[in-house]
């Protein structure tokens, strides 16, 4: 199965808002420099943002690009209490439009002299980029999302994103440069778990897994790939369990 090769609609767009508060544990702010993303994942739990959005097209067929994002931020950073700020929480920042318009550069930039803490996750090794940027930063860690070591199913529930191999090689070369690094497992999808810990264990210093909490989204997926066990809570139990030994040493977080 091979990665679908969509057009994606692109459209620039001013906004009032680049740093909003967020509900999200841990997080005091999101940045979110672009609406929409790129890599399509049909689990995906941001494709409510469609309401805000007025995009009829799929999920993953559109990406708003906050052009103005990087000037907005620049005048809430100075009246913002400190905290930390995650980017991104609805959208991948360093998707592939980011090569081009570089917001998620400028607003790092923004960033960098203030005394916040930042936390960037990402599915995308392009993350890579700004390495010389993110080692200047006092408090910051990169989260790279890997959901299974199975290059089917990921190929299947995350068509546009990133392989596998690119998004380990991105934590084990932020690692090599001194990056706290973190990995996401979320949501978990069908895999092998010592050896997917195997595999991400030397790069990171912590993990967080998450279940998949979106099953009205993929029932229909998992039945089609006779995945069903991976829905019962009793066998995805064990599963974890299996992960938060092969990640012994590590914080490892349960969602």
């Amino acid at each position: 199965m091979l990665k679908r090769n969509l057009r994606i609609k692109i459209q620039e767009r001013k906004v009032k808002n680049i740093l909003s508060k967020s509900g999200i544990p841990g997080a005091d702010y999101c940045i979110n420099p672009y609406a929409g993303c790129s890599h399509g994942c049909r689990y995906c739990y941001a494709t409510f943002m469609k309401r805000y959005t007025g995009h009829p097209e799929a999920w993953g067929s559109f990406v708003d690009v906050k052009i103005n994002a990087p000037e907005v931020l620049r005048r809430q950073i100075r009246k913002a209490a400190k905290g930390n700020i995650m980017i991104s929480s609805v959208t991948d920042p360093y998707q592939p439009i980011e090569d081009k318009y570089k917001l998620t550069r400028q607003c790092l930039q923004i960033l960098l002299p203030y005394p916040f803490s930042v936390d960037i996750l990402t599915k995308s090794p392009l993350v890579l980029r700004d390495v010389d940027l993110i080692k200047e930063f006092k408090e910051i860690e990169v989260g790279i999302t890997i959901t299974t070591d199975d290059d089917e199913i990921e190929r299947f529930f995350e068509p546009q994103a990133p392989p596998i191999d690119a998004r380990i090689h991105a934590l084990k070369m932020l690692h090599e440069n001194g990056v706290k690094t973190y990995a996401f497992i979320g949501p978990l999808l069908p895999m092998n778990p010592e050896a997917f810990a195997e595999k991400i264990n030397p790069y990171v210093h912590a993990v967080l897994i998450d279940r998949m909490n979106y099953v009205s989204k993929t029932l229909k997926m998992y039945e089609h790939m006779n995945l069903h066990r991976w829905l019962d809570d009793g066998f995805i139990d064990g599963i974890i369990h299996r992960l938060t030994k092969g990640f012994a040493g590590k914080d490892v977080s349960i969602c």
